[in-house]
């Protein structure tokens, strides 16, 4: 499947971040602030273009969630993009509101897709234990539970959960969408300086909710509630628990997506675009 622009255009790759707290999400909508719709008409602003230009995105952030390591891509008119390229990134700083900004602006290589050439996303999830809550200054990414948590048993909860599964006891179901995926990496680590307990949760890919209802789960085993075996057995059923609860979307930070070497995009672009099926036990995929 070819997804190379248009002829004429250029696909120009962006890096960004912003803090979700007032946006409806990333995706576009017509009556709400969106960080797709306040990209896509910065951008066509200050390039004065005649035409509506469209993002793509590595992944759609809920409403309220950040992220300081997205990436999405824009496909441009060459004569726009040969006359502006050194100057888009601070004319966007100019533009753009104070909570979303662009620090990349480059041409992609060739096969670059934002979303499908991407071989996986890390997201960081912020839990603040203190009796006395959380610090008023770091309020808007941290979720404040009111008992401790225990890092040690979240792990080892977090490493029964690894690899590829069918994640649809975590996931907000969508028609004709696939729930399988796979897990590459799920730690907690206090910090030192403040004590907030941080979830790294790395995938291939995400469904909608699947990190914060897998942090939920979690923090149940933290807080003595549930035993280090539950996520997983949650998982096996691939129906959604009552026990566990997607927690708020104001914890949660995209903070970096990878992508294979240049040579190898294209290929990635392709094999992402097909509706994957777990492979049984004992057999050759």
């Amino acid at each position: 499947m070819s997804d190379e622009p248009a002829p004429g255009f250029v696909r120009v790759r962006l890096d960004l971040a912003y803090d979700g707290a007032d946006f409806s999400g990333w995706a576009k909508q017509r009556e709400r602030r969106t960080v797709q719709g306040e990209l896509e008409d910065a951008i066509r602003t200050v390039l004065r273009l005649a035409e509506p230009v469209e993002l793509t995105v590595a992944g759609r952030t809920d409403a309220g969630v950040h992220a300081r390591g997205q990436v999405a891509h824009v496909d441009l008119p060459g004569e726009v993009w040969d006359a502006e390229r050194d100057k888009l990134r601070r004319r966007l700083a100019g533009r753009l509101p104070w909570d979303v900004r662009v620090f990349g602006v480059e041409q992609a290589p060739a096969g670059f897709d934002a979303r499908f050439s991407a071989i996986w996303r890390r997201y960081a999830y912020r839990v603040g234990d203190h009796p006395g809550g959380v610090d008023p200054l770091l309020r808007g990414h941290v979720l404040w539970h009111d008992r401790p948590v225990d890092v040690a048993a979240m792990n080892e909860a977090g490493q029964l959960l690894l690899g590829e599964h069918d994640f649809a006891a975590y996931c907000k179901k969508r028609e004709g969408a696939t729930t399988i995926r796979r897990l590459l990496q799920v730690s907690w680590e206090r910090r030192e300086d403040d004590g907030v307990a941080v979830a790294t949760v790395k995938a291939d890919a995400f469904c909608h909710n699947m990190v914060r209802a897998l942090v939920g789960a979690m923090i149940l085993v933290g807080d003595g509630h549930k035993h280090v075996g539950f996520p997983a057995e949650v998982l096996a059923g691939r129906v959604r628990h009552s026990a566990v609860n997607v927690v708020r979307p104001h914890g949660l930070t995209l903070e970096e997506v990878g992508y294979p070497p240049a040579h190898l995009l294209a290929q990635r672009n392709a094999e992402s675009r097909n509706l994957r099926t777990l492979t049984p036990r004992g057999t050759c995929a």
